[in-house]
């Protein structure tokens, strides 16, 4: 069988989930590293093959697949154990808030493309850039750590890892490389300790992926 290849930049908040949720299903993979600094995702190849020029893409079973939350449905579908999602109806829509919270409502703000265009195209300041970045982060993690605080445990819900840790990791990363002060966060801290210790990951950190600039 032919191993996945997962497009990917290291830094990249939405491959860094795609990373972690194939480490959970031990699915072994390629990596091909796709410079978003340089602009490699507006290249006429990379295109054919994404026409929207954005990382993670995935190619796995015969399909090529593209974001992230897509993505991890398709492998939570294909390869259940272990499940990103809980089994019961209410507490399923409970861990999909969280992750789009996450996902749909902080990360979109605070994406590279969002800040290149701040400060190439409207003429923002680099501090005024980087308090853009944390008005949004630190309005979504207000939102998020009341959201999770009735049903978290050793996780953001519960004491096993779900759809909704498998986002916040990657974003507590990037709100520290912007120096956001997580401190008023300690569901949020406690699922990110949880989840540094678990294999998979540790083995997704950006950190931890070879040949990075």
């Amino acid at each position: 069988m032919t191993r996945p290849i997962l497009h990917d930049y290291y830094r990249s908040s939405a491959s860094y989930r795609v990373r972690i949720g194939l480490n959970l299903k031990g699915i072994h993979y390629h990596a091909e590293k796709v410079d978003l600094v340089a602009g490699a995702q507006k290249q006429a190849a990379f295109r054919a093959r994404n026409p929207q020029g954005l990382v993670p893409m995935l190619e796995i079973d015969g399909h090529r697949l593209t974001q992230s939350l897509a993505i991890l449905d398709y492998l939570d579908a294909t390869r259940p154990e272990p499940p990103f999602m809980p089994e019961d109806d209410a507490d399923r829509a409970h861990v999909l808030a969280l992750s789009t919270l996450v996902a749909c409502d902080i990360h979109p703000l605070n994406n590279l493309r969002v800040l290149k265009y701040l400060k190439a195209e409207l003429g923002c300041e680099e501090a005024a850039k980087d308090e853009w970045y944390r008005h949004w982060v630190r309005e979504g993690f207000d939102a998020l750590e009341a959201l999770a605080a009735p049903r978290a445990g050793a996780f953001l819900f519960g004491d096993q890892p779900t759809l909704a840790d498998i986002c916040l990791v990657p974003q507590l990363y990037n709100a520290r490389r912007f120096s956001v002060p997580v401190d008023d966060y300690p569901h949020l801290r406690r699922a990110d300790e949880s989840a540094s210790a678990h294999p998979a990951f540790a083995a997704a950190h950006p950190d931890k992926q070879e040949a990075h600039p």
